[in-house]
């Protein structure tokens, strides 16, 4: 709304495409084509806290432990949406 400088939702829509945004695992950027957020994706396993990764989920003694991190850009997947995208006055 900031950007837009107005809260009508159409002015929101447009402002938000290829808005990037800081999250707490890197920036999270608004695609274009059809609104949807690409961001870092990690994969994780559960286990048994360890000197390494102490931190323990709820209290359960397990934690998750990453495994490896992907890039937005690969782990973006295209898209087929057939969004009808209304005319930007």
């Amino acid at each position: 709304m900031a950007k837009a400088h107005s809260t009508d939702p159409k002015k929101v829509a447009f402002a938000m495409e290829g808005l990037e945004i800081p999250s707490f695992a890197g920036d999270v950027t608004m695609r274009k084509s059809d609104h949807q957020l690409q961001q870092t994706m990690f994969l994780l396993k559960w286990e048994r806290v360890s000197k390494k990764y102490p931190y323990s989920d709820e209290n359960t003694g397990y934690t998750f432990a990453p495994i490896k991190q992907y890039a937005p850009y690969v782990s973006s997947t295209p898209t087929t949406c057939q969004m009808k995208r209304p005319t930007e006055d």
